[in-house]
């Protein structure tokens, strides 16, 4: 009997994974749904993010789909910056690690700034270096 108590903790963590699992996966799929209208979108645990022309959509997942929704055209973007730990960082050559990674989109009209969080720097540098290159001005800033 004690060896079936022993168990039941891990049985318990087992479903607890099964259960988390299955939520991610209603996440992805949902995502991938929403996604199928944009020309270009990630998705990552922080944010879901997508470009149609020179719209921007970003919002939060969830196994329903995304919400918090926002939308905003690239025509008003000034500059995109790559923040790592809240410190400006270099799109080309960016750092390792970082635990707080965000594409900071600067707009035209002062004092207006938007963060999209990501979970890893590399996707973000590519994303930010992306959208610097579709910015109507040209090819945008390469360091913040």
């Amino acid at each position: 009997m004690e060896r079936g108590l022993l168990w039941l903790p891990l049985l318990g963590m087992f479903f607890w994974l099964v259960w988390q699992g299955s939520k991610e996966y209603q996440k992805v799929e949902a995502y991938r749904t929403w996604a199928e209208q944009f020309e270009r979108a990630k998705y990552d645990i922080l944010s879901v993010l997508a470009q149609k022309g020179d719209e921007i959509t970003w919002g939060k997942p969830t196994p329903q789909g995304p919400v918090k929704l926002e939308s905003f055209s690239l025509k008003d973007v000034q500059k995109i910056c790559l923040l790592v730990d809240d410190k400006p960082a270099e799109m080309i050559h960016p750092p390792k690690k970082g635990r707080n990674i965000a594409l900071e989109f600067v707009f035209a009209e002062a004092g207006k700034s938007l963060r999209v969080p990501f979970t890893e720097i590399p996707l973000a540098a590519e994303w930010g270096q992306y959208l610097q290159r579709q910015l109507p001005q040209g090819d945008g800033e390469q360091n913040p």
